[in-house]
């Protein structure tokens, strides 16, 4: 199994203090972290990609261009690219430019978002959600088999051949669907063969047992071979020394984080009751120190009936830069080492 971490790049006042960095500098911690992460043995790093104030990860294959001229083994990815409210042809350019800067080390995860504030920024419809996600898929995924294109579709101009460069050093890309909840979506990526990388932030893991089971049915009634039906997780996470510091580190920038986002869509304050339920052996939240969070994950692999990669989400709990490049180094050094051991390849 694959473990790595995902960042929106988040610019938010630490909870405890109120203080908060300047842009520079959390762009510098950020490729900090990426660095780190590389140098302990970690797999992959993803960006989110936002546009909201309070991150900054609204062009994130630039930021990953960034760390690939400084950084040598770690793959890098989006996390997810908002496609719904992206050219399909400029996606695909940025990430071939990177997969040509890191040597053949970018990815792809592409998704319809969970906030909608690129629809009215970039002037489309929000009525169209689905629809224009899975056009610009069809788009993407053409354009990735070859490079001169004969394509129409509603929402743009067709494709009578033009070219598409640079091609990526790797052939194909690699192009893996990120998905929330919805059968529907699941159900796509089985049915195009793609990766899938499943996001899970709250109740209990096991309850996605059935979408995954899903995935691979429709995989492999499309006539998709096991091997390429992979599937990944977006978790929340944090490792830490000891468990307490590990909850008590992560607790008030998460419980600010998604207190804020539930003001928006109705849900009610969080409180430290339900961090600690979601952080017990069955819940979504892999929070505690580097033998608990290996347990966990071992967890996550048996319940899904198998996974092939795992990214820790820090970045959302507002935690200070030296407590996360500590969790990255606990990452590297003791979490993944006794993860592959217990799930080698």
């Amino acid at each position: 199994m694959q473990i790595g971490i995902d960042s929106f790049a988040a610019l938010v006042p630490d909870p405890l203090t109120g203080a908060t960095i300047s842009a520079e500098q959390r762009i510098d911690h950020l490729l900090q972290e990426i660095e780190l992460a590389d140098k302990v043995g970690l797999d992959i790093f993803g960006l989110g990609e936002h546009h909201r104030g309070e991150y900054l990860d609204s062009a994130p294959a630039v930021l990953l261009a960034a760390a690939a001229a400084r950084t040598k083994q770690i793959r890098l990815s989006s996390a997810v690219t908002v496609l719904s409210a992206a050219d399909p042809i400029r996606v695909f350019q940025s990430f071939a430019t990177l997969d040509l800067i890191s040597h053949g080390r970018a990815e792809i995860v592409v998704g319809r978002g969970s906030f909608i504030e690129s629809f009215p920024l970039f002037g489309l419809n929000l009525n169209d959600y689905d629809e224009l996600f899975a056009e610009k898929l069809d788009l993407l995924l053409a354009i990735r088999e070859d490079a001169h294109v004969h394509w129409t579709g509603k929402f743009r101009a067709p494709l009578t051949g033009q070219g598409v460069f640079p091609r990526p050093l790797q052939d194909p890309l690699p192009i893996w669907l990120g998905v929330g909840g919805t059968p529907q979506s699941f159900a796509r990526a089985g049915a195009l063969g793609l990766p899938l990388m499943v996001a899970i932030i709250g109740g209990e893991p096991h309850r996605f047992r059935p979408l995954i089971d899903l995935y691979r049915e429709a995989g492999q009634r499309a006539g998709h071979p096991a091997e390429k039906l992979t599937v990944g997780i977006h978790a929340l996470g944090y490792v830490a020394d000891t468990d307490q510091q590990a909850s008590d580190d992560f607790f008030p920038g998460y419980a600010e984080a998604f207190t804020k986002i539930g003001k928006e869509r109705g849900w009610p304050p969080v409180t430290r009751a339900q961090f600690e339920a979601l952080r017990r052996p069955s819940g979504a939240l892999i929070v505690s120190e580097p033998k608990a969070v290996v347990e966990k994950v071992l967890y996550y692999n048996e319940v899904l009936g198998g996974i092939s990669r795992l990214s820790f989400q820090m970045s959302v709990a507002a935690l200070r830069h030296d407590r996360l490049l500590r969790a990255i180094e606990l990452l590297g050094t003791e979490v993944a080492p006794a993860i592959r051991k217990a799930l080698p390849s």
